[in-house]
């Protein structure tokens, strides 16, 4: 599922390093060659670079990089080269920080992480900014998203597969009611999405599709430009169907007035080792077209080249 290609032979990490400081050092930084070694290493291999880095030059390889290179392909680099878990951490304190109603980096990381993941991410969180990711959040936004995004980031769920049909049953009606009646913020709402297990959020709504003839986020879409139900159906998505979710980020972030690189260097560089082939598939069900040829068609040079090692184009 991943599209993340890795060389059969991989050189020595030492190699590695020596390769990077020659793509730094002369005359102009050779952006191909750090593509042609970073974008080639899983994430155990990207963290020993990392570490062998400092150790041979004095020097963090992020620093590097960032001295190095700007802008989109800085950014693209950077948050590919940090290990996942790390990488969650920064997008979520940049949106906590920025927040805005439409965005999703921390629905994404609450909803398509493992729960073992996302407690990764905290932990990574309070090393890096010295507090921790429920404080931010709770710090930086407010009303209706505070009051949905504090627990859905608190949350540790279960991740067996045991499920309760009489309690999906029930639980899908109380969705219902809450929902007709436009309560979207209800408690009762926001207790069953940030609290039960996945495979008892997916019983819950094919109980409700089954209940009342039509999936759960049809009825989340009373009114399209609300941007709270935007994201109760961003949740849901995420837990039913993340690599059409993703897709439907992609399209958008390539399909408006001017390309959205940060949603679109977000999810290649999240989802390059998890199931970047999946949400390929289901972008060229979609639209017809590869998703390496419409990236293609609107990025461009380093940027471009970085996007396509990760999408795994030949």
């Amino acid at each position: 599922m991943a599209t993340l290609t890795v060389p059969a032979a991989v050189p020595p990490v030492a190699e590695d390093c020596e390769q990077l400081r020659k793509a730094f050092k002369g005359w102009g930084t050779n952006e191909k060659l750090i593509i042609s070694i970073l974008a080639h290493r899983d994430a155990a291999q990207r963290r020993a670079i990392r570490r062998a880095y400092a150790e041979a030059y004095g020097e963090e390889l992020l620093r590097a990089l960032n001295d190095e290179i700007h802008g989109k392909f800085e950014r693209a680099v950077i948050q590919w080269t940090l290990d996942p878990a790390e990488r969650d951490a920064v997008l979520a304190n940049e949106e906590a920080r920025k927040w805005h109603p439409g965005g999703r980096a921390l629905v994404e990381i609450a909803c398509t992480r493992t729960p073992s993941q996302l407690f990764a991410a905290k932990q990574a969180y309070h090393e890096r900014f010295k507090r921790s990711l429920e404080e931010d959040v709770a710090a930086h936004i407010t009303g209706d998203y505070r009051k949905l995004l504090v627990p859905l980031v608190t949350v540790y769920r279960y991740d067996g597969p045991e499920v309760n049909t009489s309690l999906a049953h029930s639980e899908a009606k109380i969705l219902h009611e809450k929902i007709h009646d436009k309560a979207y913020s209800d408690d009762e709402i926001i207790r069953i999405l940030t609290t039960r297990s996945k495979a008892q959020l997916l019983a819950t709504f094919n109980s409700y599709n089954d209940q009342f003839g039509h999936p759960i986020t049809k009825d989340l879409k009373a009114d399209p430009k609300d941007e709270f139900l935007g994201t109760l159906r961003a949740i849901i998505r995420c837990f039913t169907c993340p690599d059409r979710y993703f897709e439907k980020v992609i399209r958008l972030a390539l399909g408006g007035m001017g390309t959205d690189e940060n949603s679109l260097t977000r999810i290649i560089t999240t989802r390059a080792e998890v199931d970047l082939k999946l949400i390929k598939e289901a972008y060229q069900k979609r639209n017809s077209v590869p998703l390496e040829r419409a990236v293609a068609k609107d990025t461009t040079r380093d940027y471009e080249d970085i996007l396509l090692a990760l999408l795994g184009a030949e």
